[in-house]
């Protein structure tokens, strides 16, 4: 059995790290690289980065911050921004990361991923998923577009599970699902959601949106609904340890990397 992995999120707006709720209201919670070289120290997997407004201003993810963060790092990390062609994929894998990862220009050109893949092969091609979901009505999970700028969201008019197939089928190596109404609230991740997507892929998936407890993150391990959990807050406010965390999952049983 492969490691569960424990992966923080740092949203990226202005050169910093900012936090929010239901993506909304953002509001600073440290310098790029303090994080960074924190969490790699504590024993964090990998790190992912997205630049949350990079999509929605027409922009792409600033590169001298990914030379420097790889400059500091001995880990894995992915980003995420405004990444629309081969081109800026080249340009943020040159500046160091290891991954990227794409969200809304992959709803507007899904034939960007079966690109991306061709040229870096699958295993650095991390699509995201902006989910606004509730309860168990399937038909209600839409994928959401440009979630980074509350007011430019809109429906991308792609039911959920029909997305994750098709993400699938072009190539990609990895999902994010990123639950919008979990987000920053702390009550665990969205678990019919997970649930269904991991019926529907064979794909590596990451569960994100709602960490508050070790509990959660045990819960989404142990009900075999995530290969990876990512969160932000809880791990920013130094509220959860990571190396605390993985010690009490691997008392629990679940393989983690100590």
């Amino acid at each position: 059995m492969l490691a569960h992995r424990l992966i923080p999120c740092l949203d990226v707006a202005d050169g910093v790290v900012v936090k929010g709720v239901r993506f909304r209201d953002h509001r600073v919670v440290g310098d790029i690289l303090d994080l960074a070289r924190r969490y790699a120290e504590e024993g964090a997997d990998e790190l992912v980065f997205y630049d949350i407004t990079a999509s929605p201003e027409g922009r792409r993810v600033d590169a001298g911050w990914i030379a420097r963060v790889a400059g500091e790092l001995d880990i894995p990390f992915c980003v995420a921004g405004g990444i629309r062609s081969v081109a800026d994929a080249e340009q943020v894998l040159a500046a160091g990361a290891d991954k990227i990862s794409v969200n809304s220009p992959a709803l507007a050109r899904p034939d960007l991923i079966d690109q991306l893949a061709a040229r870096f092969g699958s295993q650095c091609v991390v699509i995201g998923i902006d989910v606004d979901a509730a309860g168990e009505d399937r038909g209600s999970w839409r994928v959401v577009a440009d979630s980074g700028r509350p007011d430019r969201a809109s429906d991308s008019g792609r039911d959920l599970l029909g997305w994750v197939r098709e993400i699938g089928e072009r190539g990609a190596g990895e999902i994010v699902l990123n639950a919008i109404r979990a987000d920053g609230v702390r009550g665990g991740y969205a678990h019919a959601q997970l649930a269904a997507v991991r019926a529907a892929t064979r794909l590596p998936l990451v569960a994100s949106g709602g960490a508050g407890t070790p509990e959660h993150f045990a819960e989404v391990f142990e009900r075999g609904e995530a290969d990876a959990a990512l969160a932000a807050s809880v791990f920013h406010s130094g509220e959860i340890r990571i190396g605390d965390l993985k010690r009490y999952l691997a008392a629990r049983g679940i393989e983690v990397r100590l």
